[in-house]
């Protein structure tokens, strides 16, 4: 497919937003996939502004990307959600059809499991996860996909440790959690993902063991973290946030503009440039 016959609209929406790589990487892909007719762009919605917003797209908009706090907001204005996203009471993907319907999808699942997949990682006896986020959520529903054991989450109150264990019943999956001042045991699993915002692991980084396995950390900006540089340094296997944001814009794009498959390494280095660029 080299093109559209009418212009076709798409953005991500958030707060805050300005950080967000999407436009980057959606824009990257529409040069590569020749829809010289798309646009995608970025706007600061909260979760009050949302229904408005929503209400007065017209027929030129595909889809949306949502990132916090608009992932559940959204829910109450769709159509239909997938399995997917219902699994976790999370959208960040929604197309917008021809006919009007609204349809909601998470791709920050299938994502993760992707990423993992291209290092590797088909498969797990066991892993820990650091943080009790939405994120962490999203990780619980991808290892349910991968690991074939416990899953240990670390986290700071028993509030938190009740929601993991409870999104444990509902994924099926084998959830037990610990305190975070017992984190430093979690990175002797054979697989670590680390969901918490920037500078929460940096204390872990001196625990790192001599020979770590795989760290999955989510974040990007700034990359790499304390935690993914002592074990890039120690040799073990790093999935970075770039990676998952990446596969997730990759099904975003295939669901929105009906193109598959996305060209992913021009959007991983269109990405790369805008990461490195932010650095200087």
């Amino acid at each position: 497919m080299t093109g559209t016959a009418d212009r076709r609209r798409a953005a991500v929406l958030g707060s805050p937003i300005a950080h967000s790589l999407s436009p980057v990487l959606h824009r990257a892909a529409y040069d590569e996939l020749g829809l010289k007719d798309w646009s995608y762009d970025r706007f600061e919605i909260d979760d009050a502004a949302l229904p408005g917003f929503v209400e007065g797209l017209g027929p030129e908009w595909a889809g949306l990307s949502l990132t916090m706090p608009l992932k559940r907001a959204v829910i109450p204005l769709l159509d239909s959600i997938s399995d997917t996203a219902a699994s976790v009471e999370a959208v960040n993907t929604v197309v917008l059809t021809k006919d009007g319907r609204r349809l909601g999808d998470n791709t920050d699942i299938p994502g993760m499991v992707a990423a993992l997949r291209e290092r590797g990682i088909e498969q797990v006896d066991s892993a820990a996860v650091l943080g009790a986020g939405a994120t962490a959520a999203s990780a619980l529903a991808a290892l349910a996909r991968v690991c074939t054991g416990e899953i240990v989450a670390y986290v700071r109150s028993e509030a938190r440790a009740a929601e993991m264990r409870q999104w444990g019943e509902r994924l099926e999956a084998d959830v037990r959690t610990a305190d975070w001042s017992q984190a430093d045991r979690a990175l002797r699993a054979p697989l670590v993902v680390a969901t918490t915002p920037a500078g929460t692991t940096d204390a872990l980084a001196a625990a790192v063991p001599e020979r770590p396995t795989t760290l999955f950390d989510v974040l990007y900006d700034p990359w790499p973290t304390a935690l993914a540089a002592r074990w890039s340094m120690y040799g073990g296997a790093v999935v970075g946030g770039l990676d998952l944001l990446v596969h997730q814009a990759v099904l975003q794009v295939e669901q929105m503009t009906g193109c598959a498959p996305a060209p992913a390494d021009a959007m991983r280095t269109a990405g790369e440039h805008a990461l490195a660029a932010r650095r200087r």
